[in-house]
Parts: structure tokens; sequence; C-alpha cells
């Protein structure tokens, strides 16, 4: 197992009580329909962490992997001037993950988080467990559990 899947691991068990059985694809998971592809499952099913910053502040939503964030819709639910990706520099500097492995949580820094409810639809869905090669099973209810997330419709 990578160091950086361990991390998240030992983060999940010892964090937030969860355990995550993660499991890697040498053809890398790095977007939702490789990630898809390779579990054989709906891109709809893929969890995807989009780190987005919002009057630069860092938020994280939380979408179907079918969906993406509507920034216009995201600066209006916060009532703000504007919203826009974040830059891998940041992404990785405030969530200690690196783009196309951040997980749902285990978060360096506490930031807001969104849902996007499409998610809640399926028995099981998949999200990056640390690195753009690794994945873990979740139900949405465990999910949501554990990340208490702010449902909200910020996607298209």
């Amino acid at each position: 197992m990578h160091p950086t899947v361990a991390d998240f691991v030992e983060c999940a068990r010892d964090h937030h009580g969860v355990t995550v059985t993660p499991e890697t694809f040498p053809d890398g998971t790095k977007t939702a329909a490789d990630a898809a592809d390779a579990i054989g499952c709906s891109v709809d099913q893929i969890v995807k962490s989009i780190v987005m910053l919002v009057d630069d502040t860092p938020v994280v939503v939380l979408t179907s992997g079918a969906n993406r964030v509507d920034e216009d819709a995201l600066a209006d639910h916060f009532d703000a001037t504007s919203a826009t990706s974040a830059d891998p520099e940041t992404v990785k500097e405030t969530l200690g993950w690196s783009i196309g492995g951040v997980p749902p949580f285990c978060h360096e820094t506490a930031v807001p988080v969104l849902l996007d409810r499409t998610l809640e639809s399926f028995e099981t869905v998949w999200a990056a467990a640390g690195t753009p090669d690794a994945v873990f099973p979740i139900s949405p209810e465990r999910l949501v559990a554990i990340v208490d997330p702010e449902p909200a419709a910020v996607v298209v």
C-alpha cells in the first residue's frame, strides 16, 4: 500500500472511527470516468472532492462524477463575489492531499464541505483514498455521517 494511502486509512480509523478498504488501480483513477471504468460502476457513483476558492476561502464540494460545480451557484450559496477552482498548491497546502487523490474527509484544515445530493441515491459510492490510483467504497449514509456536509444545489 502506498504510504499516502496508508496515511489516509490511519486517519479514517483514528479520527473518524471508520475502516476503509482502499483498492488500487495501476492505470489510475484520476478522473471520474477513469475511476468508474476501473471499478466497473457508473460515473455517477464516483465522489469527486472538488476544491474551490470562494472569495479566496477554500471549500470542498463532494459531487457525483457526472456533475460539475457551477461556480456562479457556489458563489451565490455563500453570498460571495466569486468561486474558482483552487490551484494544486492551495489544495495540497490546505487539505494535505494532491489533486486527483483528495478524499472526502481527513483534511488537514477544517473547511466547509458541501454535498451534491445526487450521491445519496446510491447504495455505494467510491471516493479517492489519497492518491490518483486509489479509491474506497462507502455508503452515502456513512459518508454523510462522517463528513456532516451541507447539502447544496451547486452542481450542474
